[in-house]
């Protein structure tokens, strides 16, 4: 159901307006938010390691979950480090063994400082400094380590370089060459290149090849600081021709985009430019793993940026389709960094489309944006099937003012403030109005960064709300999204639906609204297979997923900030205890036959925003195993808000309506309504993937 291009509107009635039951929904959603935010806490950490210890079939000695927690952190499963730390912990507390307290804080902090968490990992490793032990080195040393490695990354630079003295004179003779190549890098970043020769003339060779690869990373590093690039290029060169036993793709990419650095400073930016898309080629090849070295020698280096400085490069010499293919080629990598070989990908699955090939697969009603979101700026494509033009904003916004931006807007909606659809009329300005697309085109949106976060829907330009002028989804990569579009174009209305889980209501709130929401949508599709309470489990999920065309689940979920792998839909308790499912569980399913999964629940869309492009979580979960397109939301949601628009999108979609249209006439439904005009009620619900489905008798 195409409409026409509707008219401007004035903004909808505020949430002033509310009745007391809406008031108090919202309050039980922002309730929900506040518990999330209590996740990973010591308290809770020690809850949750009693709670494990307690159901170990095999239960081990302290020590022996500590030893457990430095190998998992060290394969990249943080959560499931985290985990064993937690039963260390719990032993600890139990025991009065204070020694082991501080060995378990220190596993915490490590574990959430290789995933990025960093307050968090500076919070454990502050507790980790109040228990020292018996050999204060095995804690103090590691634990001021880490304290330096937040402030590095936080870019505080003075303090890091005040923590890494400490930890030099608190570690033993085997761990100080690490906190001395990590301080190195730091002073490198501070401009006390004097300081930095000094500290890495001094290190030993390190024994192990890569950390040997590494350090030559950073000599590289100071020698560009210390404007010496024909000195910088010659080491990079060196460094490219080296062996690095079983990794020797990425210290290879790693030291072309060296040279690429090196012969830009030399003036050479056309050489700069090829060799830094020979560094991205030799990446693409390279395996997806974990490196704790980086972290451990303080190089935090982040490959995607240096797809976005070959972004920039392209850019700067006006080529808008090599930029934006780049781009697509960054999404891709992100998604296998972010799996890092933990969970097996369909084949093809990370490969990238070319814009050539992605334009001749739109129709004429379909515009594609495309986000990137540079550390000084954002940029964005607009592809039509005529081709691909890159969109100049007129205001400059850096990352971190995006972030700051997008919190901003999610906090105004989240507590229902009255003002937000003024703030949407000035976002909608900076990043929607520059794109002049037509209003009734449709859009498929690729976010990036923290535009993740953004409900699109709910900014305004042309005095509307973008839902009310254009049918939109979102995607991933137009890449995915458009393979999707190709395989699965109409589907059969055959529907599964779980609501409502009995699960432990200290853990979450019973969803009696779910079972409605579930009934009433039900009637559009004769033959639906329904699952409440305790049949709404995981192994019943499991069991008839595959076989559903059309998936429903009303239930609550958490994103897992950690590992997003390990984000949860909180199915059915069995025997008391919790069985939910992970994403990880998702992505050994076979769900190619399943074309729609809608999760009715509570931020079941919010991965981990990777610092490229990946938010890995259910989206990226239900995808990879096949799904085509996924309706899930961005913040906690309104019972009677989200019923009216799921039954809605159902209505339409068993008239033959495509989703990408049966989501804005939902989204509409909702803000029709004096009661739930506020986009707090309508527009937590992001549409994912194949934006042309439909359901077909």
């Amino acid at each position: 159901m195409q409409d026409p291009p509707a008219q401007a509107q004035p903004a909808p009635a505020d949430a002033t307006k509310m009745s007391d039951d809406a008031a108090s929904e919202a309050r039980q959603a922002l309730d929900a938010l506040g518990r999330m935010d209590d996740a990973d806490t010591a308290l809770s950490m020690a809850a949750e390691g009693a709670a494990l210890y307690e159901r170990e079939t095999v239960k081990l000695g302290g020590y022996e979950y500590c030893s457990q927690a430095v190998e998992l952190a060290e394969q990249g499963e943080f959560r499931e480090s985290a985990r064993a730390a937690s039963k260390a912990l719990h032993i600890a507390l139990q025991t009065g063994n204070t020694d082991l307290l501080g060995k378990a804080y220190r596993d915490l902090a490590i574990a959430f400082s290789y995933a990025g968490r960093l307050e968090r990992a500076e919070q454990f490793a502050n507790l980790a400094l109040k228990y020292p032990g018996q050999n204060p080195q095995q804690v103090n040393g590691p634990a001021l380590k880490i304290i330096g490695d937040v402030r590095t990354r936080q870019q505080r630079y003075d303090e890091a370089i005040a923590s890494y003295d400490q930890a030099r004179e608190q570690s033993s003779d085997r761990f100080r060459p690490l906190v001395d190549a990590s301080l190195a890098n730091t002073l490198i970043l501070s401009g006390d290149l004097a300081r930095a020769r000094s500290t890495l003339d001094a290190l030993p060779p390190p024994a192990d090849d890569t950390q040997k690869a590494q350090l030559q990373r950073t000599r590289g590093r100071l020698l560009l600081a210390e404007n010496k690039p024909e000195e910088a290029l010659a080491l990079y060169e060196q460094l490219a021709n080296t062996q690095v036993s079983g990794d020797e793709g990425f210290y290879r990419a790693w030291a072309l985009d060296g040279m690429s650095k090196s012969q830009a400073a030399l003036g050479n930016e056309a050489q700069a430019v090829q060799t830094l898309d020979q560094a991205l080629a030799v990446f693409e090849q390279a395996r997806s793993k974990f490196r704790s070295d980086e972290f451990k020698m303080g190089l935090f280096s982040d490959l995607q940026n240096v797809f976005e400085r070959a972004i920039g490069m392209h850019s700067k010499l006006g080529q808008a389709d090599r930029a934006f293919d780049i781009s697509e080629r960054s999404r891709a990598r992100a998604l296998l960094d972010a799996v890092a070989g933990r969970a097996k990908l369909k084949e093809g699955e990370a490969a990238a489309l070319d814009a050539a090939t992605l334009q001749k697969l739109l129709r004429a009603d379909e515009v594609v944006v495309a986000y990137h979101v540079l550390p000084d700026r954002l940029m964005a494509w607009v592809l039509t099937n005529a081709g691909v033009r890159e969109v100049k904003f007129p205001v400059t916004l850096s990352r971190n003012d995006l972030a700051r931006l997008v919190d901003a807007y999610r906090d105004a909606l989240i507590k229902l403030n009255p003002n937000a659809s003024a703030v949407g009329d000035k976002i909608g300005q900076l990043l929607l109005a520059p794109l002049d697309v037509p209003a009734g085109k449709r859009i498929v949106l690729v976010p990036h960064g923290p535009l993740h976060y953004l409900p699109f829907q709910a900014l305004r330009v042309d005095g509307q709300y973008l839902i009310e002028r254009n049918p939109l989804s979102i995607a991933p990569s137009i890449s995915i999204a458009a393979r999707l579009a190709e395989r699965t174009p109409r589907v059969a209305p055959q529907l599964v639906a779980f609501g409502n889980p009995s699960i432990d209501p200290n853990v979450a709130d019973p969803l009696p609204g779910a079972e409605r929401e579930v009934h009433a949508l039900s009637r559009q599709f004769p033959g639906a297979k329904l699952f409440f309470k305790e049949d709404a489990s995981k192994s019943n999920f499991a069991a008839s997923a595959p076989g559903a065309r059309l998936l429903h689940v009303a239930a609550h979920a958490m994103a897992d900030t950690l590992d997003p792998l390990h984000s949860k839909v909180l199915l059915a308790d069995v025997n008391g205890q919790p069985n939910y499912l992970e994403a990880r569980d998702v992505m050994d399913m076979n769900l190619q036959g399943t074309a729609l999964i809608a999760l009715s629940a509570c931020e079941s869309g919010l991965g981990r925003v990777e610092n490229g492009d990946e938010v890995l979580g259910f989206p990226r979960s239900f995808l990879s195993a096949g799904t085509s397109t996924l309706l899930v939301s961005l913040w906690p949601v309104s019972d009677a808000a989200t019923e009216k628009l799921m039954t809605t999108l159902y209505d339409d979609l068993a008239k033959g309506a495509t989703v990408q249209d049966a989501m804005r006439d939902a989204q509409r439904a909702v803000m029709a309504d004096p009661e739930t005009a506020h986009p707090f009620f309508w527009a937590p619900f992001n549409l994912i993937g194949n934006w042309r489905l439909q359901v077909g008798k």
